[in-house]
């Protein structure tokens, strides 16, 4: 009977994880319940609606994006990118420029990971979260993509515990067939949270408030409408580097997160 020994924890991980992504998901519900003051006719810009999409990240994508398809910058299917136009004509390409360095010239990643954490994209952060557009770094909506992370760790581990028990050497005193299914309930358990936190959690949840979410819902349906560059870039700053239609230039994002040395 020693695979009940490794079928206890098995429920006790799972159960954890799970009560701990149910308790998060009820309090985000709660506080979204809680309508702040907003400017809901605000017109976003391409970088607010790109930090609500997808973070700093997608801010700095599209400040890139928006540079090359002026030639201001220039961007290789490599991975690399080249200063055309020294001159930012806002601080977001500026700091873009900064991380590219004196010599005009780098890879993708290191300037992408550079200019996320500059100051220009932590002031339109703390712009947001004071607006009420954005969901602080301690709202509930952090800890309901915690608490993602941990269902999907107990999953994994539910699996190798499952795994271990069925490879036991000693006689288990029950057919294997059946131990299986012993330990397929927790991992359904944990398999359904994760199904229902991907339709319920939207994926701009963890950036955009309600209100938030509500102003980039307007900015996509006025972009479908317009067709024009502007729209492009929306799409980019809401569908990220998917939204991208030339190939080449879609092909040096591609290597935007491989290692590299600073």
């Amino acid at each position: 009977m020693l695979w009940v020994l490794l079928l206890l924890p098995a429920w006790v991980v799972a159960g954890v994880a799970c009560t701990r992504l149910c308790l998060a998901a009820v309090r985000a519900a709660a506080e979204e319940t809680r309508d702040p003051v907003v400017d809901r006719d605000h017109d976003l810009t391409l970088y607010e609606a790109a930090f609500l999409s997808g973070g700093p990240a997608r801010v700095v994508d599209v400040t890139l994006v928006a540079m090359a398809r002026e030639r201001r910058l220039l961007l290789a299917h490599t991975g690399w990118a080249t200063v055309v136009d020294p001159c930012g004509r806002d601080e977001m390409e500026r700091s873009v420029i900064g991380a590219i360095g004196p010599e005009g010239q780098s890879r993708i990643a290191p300037v992408r990971s550079a200019t996320a954490a500059a100051e220009p994209v932590r002031g339109l952060a703390e712009r947001l979260v004071h607006a009420g557009l954005a969901v602080p770094e301690d709202a509930p909506g952090a800890s309901v993509a915690a608490g993602t992370r941990g269902v999907r760790a107990a999953a994994l581990t539910v699996t190798a515990l499952g795994v271990a028990a069925l490879l036991l050497p000693a006689p288990t005193g029950m057919p294997r067939p059946l131990i299986a299914l012993w330990f397929a309930l927790p991992l359904a358990l944990t398999a359904g949270c994760l199904a229902i936190a991907r339709f319920e959690i939207h994926p701009s949840a963890r950036w955009a408030s309600p209100a938030g979410q509500h102003l980039l819902s307007s900015l996509v349906r006025r972009a479908h409408r317009t067709g024009d560059e502007r729209a492009y870039l929306a799409s980019v700053a809401v569908r990220g580097i998917r939204a991208i239609g030339e190939p080449e230039l879609r092909a040096a994002f591609a290597h935007r997160d491989q290692p590299y040395r600073e």
